[in-house]
Order: structure tokens, then sequence, then C-alpha cells
């Protein structure tokens, strides 16, 4: 049995220089600060971030209200440092691909691409997760202005 996989893109724009939208996915301190969706949050010693090719990217996610643990394992496998990364999940072997763009007047455009992505990591409440991830961003971003 083939397992439905398709794709997802989210394009969000950011406060700030791609430089400090890329860092913030590269600095355990402040990626805790913003992954996941509202009512979740990532414990910072969960969190492994290797900024090269064949480096780490992992962290749990915990809901709040459970206490429910959703771990991230991933290997980066290309990375332009303050434009653009992709990794690797392990086990599901869905691909992520985050390229920041400059925009004319400052600010960010982010741009996800997943590709390999099961079937219950799409739709309405799949993306939902994921802007409600961007939209802490953004304010983790205009804050450090």
């Amino acid at each position: 049995m083939t397992e439905n996989l398709g794709e997802l893109t989210i394009t969000r724009e950011l406060p700030g220089a791609p430089a400090a939208a890329f860092e913030a996915y590269f600095e355990p301190e402040q990626f805790v600060r913003f992954w996941g969706p509202a009512g979740t949050h990532v414990p910072l010693e969960t969190v492994t971030v290797e900024a090269k090719e064949g480096g780490r990217y992992d962290s749990t996610m915990v809901i709040d209200a459970t206490g429910d643990r959703y771990p991230l394992k991933a290997e980066i496998t290309e990375i332009r440092v303050g434009e653009f990364f992709a990794m690797v999940e392990e086990g599901s072997g869905m691909r992520s691909t985050l390229t920041f763009t400059g925009l004319d007047g400052g600010g960010t455009r982010v741009v996800l691409h997943q590709t390999g992505v099961p079937e219950m990591f799409r739709g309405p409440e799949a993306e939902a997760g994921l802007n409600s991830s961007f939209d802490r961003l953004v304010e983790h971003l205009a804050g450090r202005n």
C-alpha cells in the first residue's frame, strides 16, 4: 500500500532582514520562542541545531494542555547561511525547505515548501498550525527591532 504523499507551500512576510529571520531558526534560544503552534512549547534542552550540511535539526514540541511530546529529528541536507536551508525528517522522509528573500523597503519573504508530506500533515489544520508558528515568529522578530 502506498501512502498518499503530497506537497505544501506557505509564503509569509516577516519583519527585519533575511539574516535575522534565518538566525532565529539556528539559535536555540530564539528557536524555542516561536517553534510550534500556539498552545505548544519546545524545551531548550531538546534542541540540537547544527548549521551545516549533514547537521542535526532536532527538537521536541510539547502540547501545553496535555504534556504530549512530538519529537522532530531531521538532517540538514543543504544550507546557504542567511538565505536557504533544507532538511529531511527521519522516519517520514518529508523534506522541508525554507527560503529567505529580502523585500524592497525592508522585511523578508519566507517560503516554506514541503514534499513527501503524509496526508495527516496536510490540510487546513496542518496549515493553521504552521501559520500559527509563523505568527509567533513575526512577534518574536518584531520584538527584536
